[in-house]
């Protein structure tokens, strides 16, 4: 038994997956395209294929929260090595002696 087995987790996880293609009224065919997640089973969505007069387009869906989440996690691991940095060693001089 495989490793996915005895997880239960289903053989298609990781594969992807496209959406049943829809057709718009400028006559553009547009199929969705996702792949599925390895413990919960879902589909996170990956972009668009959109077919119009036989030229096909591919345009990535963007996750603007995953891009907010790294930005503010930088900024905090910036903070807090700037903050140790002057912990460690003030950027001014010794006046004590």
């Amino acid at each position: 038994m495989s490793l996915r087995g005895q997880l239960g987790v289903a053989e298609s996880a990781g594969a992807l997956v496209f959406g049943t293609p829809q057709e718009t009224a400028d006559g553009s065919v547009i199929v969705t395209a996702a792949r599925v997640g390895w413990l919960r089973g879902t589909a996170r969505p990956l972009g668009v294929f959109v077919v119009k007069d036989g030229q096909a387009t591919w345009t990535p869906a963007v996750d603007a929260g995953r891009i907010a989440l790294l930005g503010e996690t930088i900024g905090l691991v910036a903070a807090t090595l700037g903050l140790l940095a002057i912990v460690r060693r003030p950027p001014w001089p010794d006046l004590s002696r």
